[in-house]
């Protein structure tokens, strides 16, 4: 098994209307992908198979794409249909431009760059227009790859320091927390949570209510935040990481949550809420990177760092080759104080 097996997002489905061509990259291949008339999405490697000009700056002509450089037209298959300067006898041969798999899910446009492992499915974004559920979706850029990204976003310890005040206070508090590795994925659940969501407690949990805590990881790419106040609130924060390259990740975030009357009213709140926190992570990300490249990634750990071990030996598996499904289950308790 390795990244390429795997479903990525390009592009949230309202972005790619009928008759219309985006281009994205992911893992650093260049994609055309394009939309015809009948709704159907195709992604097409990123070059003509004339003379390379890239077919995303070209036009969707009666459901087909046009090259912009002399017009050689592409199926949704990415066969060659219409090459203009043959004239009008001209008859479609065996000309294919490389396409790969795509599919709409949840109102997102996923691609895989391989056809191996066909069992593997795109991550279900959990409680997806679920009745008393409302969901804000953001995008935003990283320079900084797919694991450190992933890492952050289910890292307590790090709140305290990069997003103080909005987000946690450090009140030198002890947590304990239950960590799993099984079946690929890592799973944290925490005890002893209290109160400490900085100025954001007054919305999140205004009563002091128990808290339900749990971090997950899905290989590759997908980390998902649950909170459950009191047994009646839930807000869930689910990101998928799109490697574009080697040193840039695109992270599509669904804040998914039921707060009851309060779950449309909040929107706009939560809204910049999340954008604030996401902002000063890919601010320290990008610092991150920056400093790997000079100095390379030699990570040292404590204790408290065992999610992102066993996070890394799963990329590891992937890395190799080897389906991360088949490391041995693993189970650690952890104290941490934040």
């Amino acid at each position: 098994m390795k990244r390429e097996d795997f479903w990525y997002i390009v592009a949230e489905s309202h972005e790619l209307a009928k008759n219309q061509v985006i281009s994205r990259s992911l893992m650093g291949e260049w994609l055309a992908i394009f939309r015809n008339d009948e709704g159907k999405i195709s992604a097409l490697q990123d070059k003509c198979l004339h003379r390379t000009a890239q077919i995303s700056r070209g036009k969707v002509v009666e459901g087909k794409l046009q090259c912009p450089y002399h017009g050689w037209t592409y199926d949704t298959d990415g066969k060659v249909v219409h090459i203009p300067s043959m004239g009008p006898t001209f008859k479609p041969g065996n000309k294919c431009s490389k396409s790969y798999e795509v599919l709409e899910q949840e109102d997102y446009i996923y691609v895989r760059l391989s056809s191996e492992n066909p069992e593997v499915k795109p991550f279900p974004m959990p409680c997806h227009k679920k009745p008393g559920y409302t969901t804000i979706r953001l995008q935003h850029s990283f320079k900084n790859n797919v694991t450190n990204c992933a890492e952050n976003f289910v890292d307590i310890p790090h709140t305290t320091f990069v997003h103080p005040k909005i987000f946690r206070d450090a009140k030198h508090e002890k947590f304990g927390a239950l960590i799993e590795r099984a079946n690929g994925s890592v799973k944290v659940t925490y005890k002893n949570e209290k109160k400490n969501f900085g100025w954001f407690s007054w919305f999140l949990n205004p009563n002091g209510d128990e808290i339900g805590h749990t971090d997950e990881f899905f290989a590759p790419n997908v980390t998902t935040v649950n909170y459950y106040f009191g047994g009646k609130n839930h807000f869930i924060i689910t990101s998928q990481s799109v490697p574009v390259n080697e040193e840039e990740t695109l992270v599509y975030t669904d804040l998914t949550y039921n707060y009851g009357i309060w779950t449309w009213l909040s929107r706009p709140l939560v809204r910049w809420q999340a954008k604030v926190i996401i902002g000063q992570d890919v601010e320290i990300l990008d610092n991150q990177m920056k400093t790997i490249k000079k100095y390379g990634a030699h990570f040292q750990n404590s204790p408290a760092d065992l999610i992102h071990t066993w996070i890394e030996s799963i990329q590891a598996e992937i890395q190799e080759g080897r389906d991360p499904k088949l490391l041995p289950r693993k189970e650690a308790e952890i104290e941490f104080w934040v």
